[in-house]
């Protein structure tokens, strides 16, 4: 099945790669606040160590491989970070410096995660800068190289309060470091549906890079790639949601008999603010027509290999496949569950609503225009208090960095 991003122009998708990437990283600000109020703040940040470790193995991987870089240096770490929902690029503002391949360095001249949890007070700044980041980043590093280690030079709780940059790491590669093993959950999610599936090749005669091979570059300019190239990596990135959401409801299925409150919440709101920002960022039309280009362009729907579905004029049609098998976002959406459907057109026009018919599995949603806007939902309005919520990407220049020794 032909991807749904083949629909968009070169330009477009160079525009909307970064959109996705975000996206990714604002699943965590739409989710976690739902896991602090049922299970407190301790049992959230466990939480998140799981999901992350139990997914970001498994895209990394995909990643390198569908780009052409995987090796076992400190480079193709790199790589991997400036193509993680984990890292989204400019929001977590990554710069690098490569010693060696087997030493290096980064640093975060801006950190939009740091920026939403620090009003938050220095235990949620803790929690984040310590007992999240030291598990999970060893845990994306064992994709490229178990013996990899990354340790903080300096990170927040900032002193002073100013100070910059944000954070900085060490990478470093060595046989004497004990080996970093993946977690259950990330052997688990090895035999999902989303891990093993296949997508378009890229077609290397195209014009534009087809790979990420050479040398590491200071910036990804998404306009440098080919058409082939930005399809995948957006099929790529909606993977490394799908995973990521799948690791999570594994981790809340352990702390509640029924996690699909909580986790129709994470989708409620990540669905809305995600759907407002590809809206923006592409130009698209308003009314019925644009809700469902953006509904057909939704993390939510996508790749088309995975969620199977299928738009026209008036609605789209949603029939079981992959998605439903793993039970992912798709599966909490239906005639009983229209509230993240709902959150995607209402982000078009609040005058937008949904008309769902059919069964739990296989169904048909209509988009229908109201005369009275209706109220954003309450899931929306916790994931927009995120600075990422009006975070504006700027062209940077792609520089590549080479190694200082």
């Amino acid at each position: 099945m032909q991807s749904r991003y083949a629909t968009l122009t070169r330009p477009r998708l160079a525009a909307l790669l970064p959109e996705l990437l975000l996206a990714g990283q604002l699943i965590d600000r739409s989710a976690m606040a739902w896991c602090i109020s049922s299970f407190g703040r301790e049992e959230m940040t466990r939480i998140a160590i799981e999901e992350w470790m139990a997914a970001s193995p498994i895209y990394t991987r995909r990643m390198q491989r569908a780009l052409d870089y995987s090796g076992d240096d400190v480079v193709t770490i790199f790589k991997g970070l400036q193509l993680d929902i984990g890292a989204p690029p400019q929001f977590m503002d990554f710069r690098y410096t490569v010693h060696d391949p087997w030493h290096g360095e980064f640093q975060l001249d801006h950190c939009g995660a740091l920026m939403d949890v620090e009003p938050m007070g220095e235990r949620y700044v803790r929690a984040m800068c310590h007992d999240i980041e030291d598990p999970t980043f060893d845990a994306t590093a064992v994709a490229t190289n178990p013996k990899a280690q990354v340790r903080p030079l300096h990170r927040p709780p900032r002193k002073p309060a100013d100070r910059q940059p944000h954070c900085a790491w060490t990478v470093i590669i060595d046989d004497a470091h004990p080996p970093v093993s993946p977690s259950q959950d990330c052997l688990a999610l090895r035999e999902s549906r989303a891990a093993n599936l296949e997508l378009s090749a890229i077609d290397p005669a195209e014009d534009g890079r087809g790979d990420y091979t050479g040398p590491l570059l200071s910036d990804l300019d998404f306009a440098d790639f080919s058409t082939s190239a930005l399809v995948r990596m957006a099929d790529e990135v909606c993977l490394q949601m799908h995973l990521l959401n799948l690791g999570f409801v594994r981790a809340v299925a352990r702390r509640t008999a029924d996690p699909r409150e909580i986790c129709t919440k994470q989708l409620v709101g990540i669905a809305g603010l995600a759907a407002e920002r590809i809206h923006r960022a592409l130009d698209l039309p308003g009314g019925v027509e644009g809700a469902l280009r953006v509904l057909e362009l939704h993390p939510l729907l996508n790749p088309a290999t995975y969620v199977v579905a299928s738009p026209d004029s008036e609605s789209i049609t949603v029939r079981p496949g992959p998605a439903h098998a793993d039970g992912a976002w798709i599966s909490l959406c239906g005639p009983g569950s229209t509230a993240p459907l709902q959150a995607v057109v209402r982000a078009v026009d609040p005058r937008l609503d949904v008309v769902v018919e059919g069964t739990e599995d296989s169904w048909t949603a209509r988009v229908i225009s109201g005369e009275e806007p209706a109220g954003e939902f309450d899931e929306v309005a916790v994931t927009r208090i995120s600075t990422g919520s009006n975070f504006t990407f700027q062209p940077r220049k792609s520089i590549p960095i080479m190694p200082v020794r």
